[in-house]
């Protein structure tokens, strides 16, 4: 009789190792632009231009705000283990700068992950400019506000209508 009860146990056992294993995967991921080196490789310093660029690598992941026009596309792969937060384990960044005649003038490939930021935010509550309220007072204070002044629907008698009727 002992052979019959243990069989189960050993089962249920596997089963249990089994599912917590199983949760323990890892999660490649790709964020951004994907890369075909040649069409990259395509892209030459004073022969191309924006419109060829957007035509061989598409829109770019952002757009430089100062300085000299420049358009980079980034692309990176990840990698987490189950629910854990996902670390950059590759990527590529391609920064491709205009002259004002909007010429490429240059092109620059970086695969360094010293660039990649890790932004934690700090506190639960996010900073914002206006006046604090309560929830009682977001909730009640618009009370009496809708309709008092300005004469809303129903204030008086109704004038002629769009149609002079």
């Amino acid at each position: 009789m002992q052979r019959g009860i243990g069989r189960p146990v050993l089962v249920a056992g596997a089963a249990a190792i089994l599912l917590l294993a199983g949760g323990c995967t890892r999660i490649r991921a790709h964020q951004g632009f994907l890369v075909d080196s040649l069409i990259v490789n395509s892209v030459l310093p004073g022969v191309d231009n924006k419109a060829s660029v957007e035509g061989a690598l598409g829109r770019p992941t952002f757009v430089s705000q100062f300085g000299p026009e420049r358009w980079y596309y980034v692309s990176r792969d990840t990698r987490a283990l189950a629910f854990a937060s996902p670390r950059a384990t590759d990527q590529l960044l391609v920064t491709v700068q205009f002259d004002p005649k909007g010429n490429v003038a240059s092109i620059d490939r970086n695969t360094s992950l010293d660039q990649v930021a890790n932004i934690s935010p700090v506190g639960d509550k996010t900073q914002t400019l206006g006046r604090k309220r309560s929830l009682i007072n977001e909730i009640f204070g618009n009370i009496g506000a809708v309709g008092a002044a300005g004469g809303g629907a129903g204030a008086g008698p109704a004038g002629p209508g769009p149609n002079g009727s």
